[in-house]
């Protein structure tokens, strides 16, 4: 079995060794036995269901069935499954009856080995006959179920129709399931098991460090022009993902960019379906394109060169962000996380929350969750160690674990941990904190004594007006400069102040109220809640790391520094890269598919540097199977100057 999986790992995908658990995973799956697979982008997840299709098929198992949510990942699989010589299809929207009915007549005839359906059309009465009939003839090999968190109401991205799918399990027994997913804290995890009725199921679960993400996260104070300075300095030319709350935000960030040079697209729900198509198509084939959206976009993309997430709007929790922060680096190579984050975000997410029409319990976890990013946003030690606490993983004790060897798994507890990655903005420039809580508590009484005195709840403005002695025409309305605590906190500078109050909202002894106006405009204010006595008593302290002034952008140059994946390389070496480069946009572009499924940059820099004269030379590079030898081998070496 093993050496079945692994021709196929090297003849077909061109790699000659497994990574991590992804052996365990196949051989599991390819017995026939179900399993639950947490894995990060990038970490090979589509091989634990691809690898075993393949061989399931060959030992006479049929067809295996991927339900995927998007569309957009459906075409790249099926793409690359092709560039490698599998056959594979998919049945969604964009194929008209004919085309459809042309597909479903392969399944029929066993001549698919991998078919891609969303979640909606596999619970349609059509799809399910199709199945039923596979089943009896002992056709359907295996459902693989593909962002699976989508199943859960904890996770990030719920999806009510992931729900239906326990009609696999109940209506197709003994046909195996491998459920996978980047992104699930131990609450969703457990909501998927009982969910999809995977409590049988081994679960596999890789550590969730990416070690070429660079985490930073930056005090908001004009989010657009530190992007530009973020982009200018670090990436300029590169392919990178901006995420932001709203569309309206995306529109006005994309624009911004734009003028400033940098070839950004924008994509939100409100845009016209061909117009995110378009968009979306130019930057998975196109090089250097930066992609303002907002969460609507992302999730199943597989451009592997992304090399930067930016998010200029804070994202509701810890899923959310490491899932999007995910889409950076999936090949491995160095990548940038970089979030903007401000007191106005942590006022959103919570009125988003509190609004919402869910229950208490469900707005309860939901609250959890969010503190728990306000703590990676605000904390002072390392961002990584935070990040991977939260999915339950000590950094540097490793986080492979496997349900029927736990013994194997993960490093023994008593290990020392490492408490610094080297790679986030706290570890490389440790951060200056200062002692908040002497204003922390006068803050905290300003807001009870202007309640008390005019029966109305204020905003942060107008508390911090009052601390800081500022006489504006609503401190006089209200008469609080006759408040005792009217410019005690001079000694303080604003942002100092909005500092404060995150971190009050952050810890819990702050809470924000929703007012409206006689004219319909609504506002935050802020009030005291059950967490502030301990501040107010000087029972608990207020840490604050500094506020740190960004330096002014610079004279805006073109880049000329190397794609990341060719730094390493040589003159020489640096220019048959470059020209493998351009011989890989042609072919691509000839089969209407993204440069990345031809070959990726890791690829191209292997073969720019290996140089190679034959097909036997070029035989062995990592990814490069046999199809791929067979198809592009002979103009490769012409790209080499092979004689």
């Amino acid at each position: 079995m093993t050496s079945l999986a692994h021709t196929v790992l090297q003849d077909a995908f061109g790699y000659a060794h497994f990574r991590g658990s992804q052996q365990a995973i196949v051989d599991h799956v390819i017995g026939g036995d179900d399993a639950l697979v947490l894995m990060p982008t990038g970490g090979g997840k589509s091989l634990c269901y691809q690898i075993p299709a393949i061989v399931r098929q060959q030992q006479g198992h049929g067809t295996t069935i991927v339900i995927s949510p998007l569309i957009a990942l459906m075409h790249d699989q099926v793409s690359a499954m092709h560039e490698i010589g599998v056959d594979a299809a998919f049945l969604n929207s964009t194929l008209d009856y004919d085309q459809t009915r042309d597909v479903e007549l392969q399944l029929l005839s066993g001549g698919i080995t991998l078919l891609y359906v969303a979640p909606e059309r596999l619970n349609t009465p059509r799809f399910l006959g199709l199945l039923d009939e596979l089943h009896a003839m002992g056709k359907l090999a295996l459902f693989a179920i593909d962002e699976a968190h989508c199943v859960s109401q904890w996770g990030h991205d719920f999806r009510p129709e992931y729900r239906e799918l326990t009609v696999l399990h109940q209506r197709y027994a003994g046909v195996p399931r491998i459920a996978l997913t980047a992104t699930a804290d131990a609450l969703t995890r457990a909501d998927i098991v009982e969910r999809m009725q995977l409590e049988s199921a081994r679960v596999f679960i890789s550590s969730f460090d990416r070690a070429n993400i660079r985490y930073t996260i930056v005090e908001k104070k004009d989010a657009s022009a530190q992007l530009l300075r973020f982009i200018e300095r670090e990436h300029d030319g590169d392919a990178g993902v901006v995420y932001c709350l709203s569309r309206k935000k995306v529109e006005e960030v994309a624009q911004t960019l734009c003028d400033a040079g940098v070839n950004a697209l924008p994509y939100h729900a409100g845009l016209g379906a061909e117009l995110r198509q378009k968009n979306q198509s130019r930057f998975l084939r196109e090089e250097g394109i930066v992609m303002v959206a907002t969460i609507a976009f992302g999730m199943g993309i597989n451009k592997p060169d992304v090399r930067f997430v930016a998010h200029v709007d804070m994202p509701k929790n810890i899923e959310s962000y490491y899932q999007e922060t995910g889409r950076g680096g999936r090949d491995g190579l160095p990548a940038d996380a970089w979030m903007a984050y401000g007191y106005r975000d942590v006022v959103s997410q919570r009125s988003m929350i509190d609004e919402s029409p869910a229950g208490d319990a469900f707005k309860q976890v939901m609250r959890g969750k969010l503190d728990a990013l306000l703590g990676l946003a605000e904390g002072t030690d390392c961002r990584r160690v935070r990040l991977l606490a939260y999915f339950d993983e000590v950094y540097g004790q490793g986080g492979d674990y496997d349900s029927a060897h736990p013994e194997a798994s993960a490093a023994s507890a008593e290990k020392a941990p490492r408490y610094q990655c080297g790679n986030c903005d706290n570890c490389l420039n440790p951060p200056k904190t200062w002692d908040g809580t002497d204003a922390a508590r006068k803050l905290l009484s300003t807001i009870y004594r202007a309640h008390a005195a005019s029966q109305v709840t204020f905003g942060a403005t107008h508390i911090l007006d009052i601390v800081r002695g500022k006489e504006t025409d609503k401190v006089r309305q209200f008469s609080h400069q006759q408040l005792s605590t009217f410019g005690l906190c001079q000694d303080y500078t604003e942002p100092q102040l909005r500092g404060v109050l995150r971190q009050l909202l952050a810890i819990g002894a702050l809470a924000t109220q929703k007012m409206q106006t006689e004219a319909g405009y609504s506002f935050e204010t802020l009030v005291l809640c059950d967490g502030s006595r301990a501040v107010l008593r000087g029972e608990q302290t207020v840490e604050l790391r500094e506020s740190t002034a960004e330096r002014s952008p610079s004279k805006r140059q073109r880049s000329t520094k190397p794609a990341v994946a060719a730094q390493n390389l040589g003159p020489d070496e640096q220019v048959r890269f470059i020209n493998l480069k351009a011989w890989r946009t042609e072919v691509a572009k000839e089969h209407n598919v993204p440069a990345y499924v031809v070959f990726a940059d890791a690829t191209l820099a292997a073969i720019a540097q290996r140089n190679p004269q034959s097909l036997d030379e070029l035989q062995g590079v990592s990814g490069i199977g046999v199809k791929k030898l067979e198809a592009y081998g002979e103009a490769v070496l012409r790209v080499c100057g092979a004689e």
